[in-house]
Order: structure tokens, then C-alpha cells, then sequence
């Protein structure tokens, strides 16, 4: 459990860091835009490139790929009924709502949870996969239809060629798949400046908590408690039963919980900020399941491990 602990310390030390720059007014008002704006074109797409292109083709396409990837559709399917059926919220605030409802910190949490928890950082690959070659197309083409105010079919199709992120995703897959070995300094450049976006992407988040009260009256905390009640606690039991439906064995039942426990990812925050929904929304419950997730795997491991 050190691991799990010592993985949170390490994030909350960098959002920190955010909050200081943001409290001095380091970066002036275009500090925390010019940053995501940064991340989400350049350097995600690097990382993304870097790690999918080292990953197996066994370990991205495991057995565990289905039980993770249906406990997050369900999560999705049980927030968009209640956000936008029964609480009448808008499409893009749904969408992001859903996103932080059931899109996981597999990177800068979930390897670290890989390693020192599940014993093998190619365990967290599969859900990168997923979510980032899956989820993130339907959801960003849905954001950016609702941005534009109208719905074209070409513009939805061709989405994902535009979008840096699922560009760079699909790359690092392709890579994957085909075995191509890239030569070490073609590799090299992407890896550098890929390895500054998880730092990055922290201290954008730790920026936007300076002046804003987390949870604060009006910031729409019925939506926060609901998308982070439904990553918490939902999405795990969703896993746990999936699991057993499907008969995997003790260890591998006890990786995909473990997954399905990590916390909101910081990318969701990222998309928010790109077409300007829900960034509140995804702010607090980010900030609500990361401090959740820690007592949440403690758990986990204690009753499945």
C-alpha cells in the first residue's frame, strides 16, 4: 500500500506547486489557458505516442479490456440517465459529467497503482487503450458538434484526424501492432517532451483551484457528488460483478477493481477547458476522487489481494 500512498503524495505535491503559481499570479491571467492549450496539443499526444508504442499486443488486448471497458459504459449509461434524463442538464455538461464519472486516472495514477500494487506497469495499458482510442472520440466529436452548434456528418467522421490527442494515440497503436522498431533518436524527442505533460497537466489543475472554493454553493455539487459517488463506488462493483461474470481469476478480478477504483482523470479536466463545459464539474470531482480513490484501493486490496 506504501506504493498507492507514496504515488497520491507525489500528484498532490505537483498540484501544489500549481496553487502557488496560481495564488502569486506567476503566469498572469492567460497562464492557466496557454498551459492546457499546451498540453492538450502537444505534449499529451507525445506521451500517449510513447507509451501505447511500447505496450504488447497481448497486454492491450488481455481479457481484462472487456470487464474494464463495460464497468466504464455502464458508468457512463447510469450518469447520462440521471444528469441528462432526469436532472435535464445540458448535452456538453452530461457528456463531461460522464467523462468524470467513469474515465480513470490510468497514467499518472494508474501506473504508478500498476506497479507497486498490481506488480506489472503493462496492466494499466489496456484501459489507456480504451479510453483514449474509444471513449474520448465520442466524447470530444460530441463536444465539439455542441461547440459548433450544428452536427455534420463529415466533420464527426473526420473528428478524430483533427484532434491531437486520439492522433498520437493511434500512432503509438499502430506501432504496436505492426512491430515496427522506431530508431532510438527518432523515439527520443517524442519521450522528452512527452514526459513533461503529466507535470504540466497537474500544476493547469492545481492554477484553476486557486480563488475557487471546491464544492461551493451554485457550482453545481449535485452533479460533482453524483459523478464521483458513480467512480468510487459504482464503478468498482461494476467491475467486481463483470468479473465474476465472465470467471476471471482471483488476481486478475482484483486488477480490474483496482483499475475501475482509480480516480477521474486529469485529461477530463483538459477537455472541459478545451470547449469551455463543465470545467467546474470536472475540476471538484476530480479533486473529490483523488482524495477518495487512496482509502478507496487501500480497501480494495485489503478485501481482494
Amino acid at each position: 500500500m506504501l506504493g498507492v500512498l507514496t504515488g497520491f503524495a507525489i500528484i498532490a505535491t505537483v498540484i501544489g506547486v500549481g496553487y502557488a503559481v496560481g495564488r502569486t499570479d506567476l503566469l498572469g491571467d492567460h497562464g492557466r489557458p496557454v498551459l492546457a492549450r499546451l498540453v492538450f496539443f502537444v505534449l499529451a499526444p507525445c506521451l500517449l505516442f510513447t507509451v501505447l508504442a511500447d505496450a504488447s499486443v497481448g497486454d492491450l488486448f488481455s481479457p481484462l479490456l472487456a470487464v474494464s471497458a463495460g464497468a466504464a459504459v455502464l458508468t457512463f449509461v447510469i450518469h447520462a440517465l440521471v444528469a441528462g434524463l432526469a436532472w435535464r442538464r445540458g448535452v456538453s455538461e452530461t457528456v463531461v459529467g460522464a467523462l468524470s464519472a467513469g474515465y480513470v486516472n490510468a497514467n499518472n495514477i494508474g501506473i504508478p497503482v500498476a506497479v507497486y500494487v498490481l506488480g506489472d506497469p503493462a496492466y494499466a495499458a489496456p484501459v489507456v487503450l480504451v479510453q483514449l482510442l474509444v471513449f474520448a472520440p465520442l466524447g470530444l466529436a460530441v463536444l465539439d458538434a455542441q461547440a459548433r452548434g450544428r452536427v455534420s456528418l463529415g466533420r464527426l467522421v473526420t473528428q478524430p484526424l483533427r484532434n491531437p490527442i486520439i492522433v498520437g494515440s493511434a500512432l503509438g497503436l499502430l506501432v504496436a501492432l505492426t512491430g515496427v522498431v522506431v530508431p532510438a533518436p527518432v523515439m527520443e524527442p517524442f519521450r522528452i517532451v512527452g514526459a513533461a505533460a503529466v507535470p504540466l497537466m497537474l500544476i493547469a489543475y492545481g492554477i484553476s483551484l486557486h480563488g475557487k472554493r471546491v464544492l461551493q454553493p451554485g457550482s453545481g455539487r449535485q452533479d460533482v457528488v453524483l459523478a464521483s459517488a458513480l467512480k468510487l463506488v459504482v464503478m468498482p462493483v461494476l467491475a467486481w460483478a463483470g468479473g465474476h461474470a465472465l470467471g476471471l481469476s482471483a488476481h486478475d478480478l482484483f486488477v480490474v477493481v483496482a483499475l475501475a477504483s482509480l480516480p477521474t482523470a486529469q485529461n477530463v479536466f483538459v477537455y472541459a477547458q478545451r470547449y469551455g463545459r463543465g470545467e467546474v464539474l470536472a475540476r471538484d470531482t476530480i479533486f473529490v476522487t483523488t482524495l477518495g480513490a487512496a482509502p478507496v484501493l487501500v480497501a480494495v486490496a485489503a478485501l481482494l489481494r
